[in-house]
């Protein structure tokens, strides 16, 4: 298997809305979104996939280490094989892919936020900086473009949250802050059960509302910051952003029942997405 062939195989097999988004793109900026994104899914398997901390820990390392290799000319994992050659094309470098790895290394370290903030910059570093790279890669022509794209990568993440929040918990995460936690006078102990009904409240859909509030309005946010100029580049972002806010309408819709099961789209739904925001250009 040549690594252009494992990181596609990567990219498909993970099932991602961002997959669906790469299709739309011409060959050579396919590659590299492929190849990035396959990293960005290296990187976090280890995380979710390795039980033990320390275990992780050690691969997360060596993951740092494969960067320095890579930069410096010696790259050896597919995916690193894949991505090198089209690093300089799309200034890719290597704190792009180390800020990647620190986020995974907070899933390590600590498993509740206390406040908006820390989240923010838990978000950045694990999506805010994923959608920078994306932008590059897209194509842009305006600065205010990576603003855009961090703040759309940072909506996005938002959303995997909410519809995370019971497979996060199953794990001993949650990633909503502490505080809101409190405000809402929600118990991490009935998250962390997961169970129905007994789980779900007025006072959690009332949380799980101002999450998904907060969310679209990052969204709104964004959106606001992409110049005309740039629009028809950076359709695959705008494709990515449908797909999930999409997705966040139906688990509003569903009541935010998010504890006992993992909302998603399906594939032919999130086709159809893409190619309407490749049609209307929004």
């Amino acid at each position: 298997m040549t690594p252009e062939q494992y990181v596609q195989d990567k990219a498909a097999r993970s099932g991602s809305s961002f997959y669906y988004a790469f299709l739309f793109l011409p060959p050579p900026r396919r590659a590299a979104i492929t190849a990035f994104y396959a990293f960005c899914r290296e990187v976090d398997d280890v995380v979710d996939e390795v039980a033990d901390p320390s275990v992780a820990a050690v691969k997360l390392a060596w993951w740092r280490d494969e960067v320095v290799r890579s930069y410096a000319g010696k790259p050896s994992h597919p995916v690193m094989l894949a991505l090198m050659p089209r690093t300089t094309d799309y200034g890719i470098t290597a704190e792009h892919l180390n800020a990647v790895i620190d986020g995974c290394f907070t899933d390590l370290q600590q498993t509740r936020f206390l406040d908006y903030p820390a989240l923010q910059r838990y978000c950045h570093l694990v999506a805010g900086v994923v959608g920078e790279v994306a932008a590059n890669i897209f194509g842009r022509s305006s600065e205010a473009t990576v603003q855009y794209a961090h703040q759309l990568g940072q909506a996005m993440q938002l959303t995997n949250i909410i519809r995370d929040v019971g497979d996060d918990a199953r794990r001993g995460r949650i990633y909503l802050p502490v505080n809101e936690l409190q405000r809402f006078e929600v118990k991490a102990h009935e998250i962390l059960k997961r169970e129905r009904p007994w789980g779900y409240s007025e006072r959690f859909t009332a949380l799980m509302k101002f999450q998904a509030d907060r969310a679209h309005a990052t969204y709104d946010a964004a959106l606001a910051l992409l110049p005309e100029s740039d629009r028809t580049a950076q359709k695959p972002g705008l494709m990515m952003a449908n797909i999930y806010r999409t997705l966040l309408r139906d688990i509003e819709a569903q009541g935010f029942q998010v504890l006992h099961q993992r909302t998603s789209l399906t594939p032919v739904r999130k086709l159809w997405l893409a190619a309407m925001t490749q049609l209307r250009g929004r």
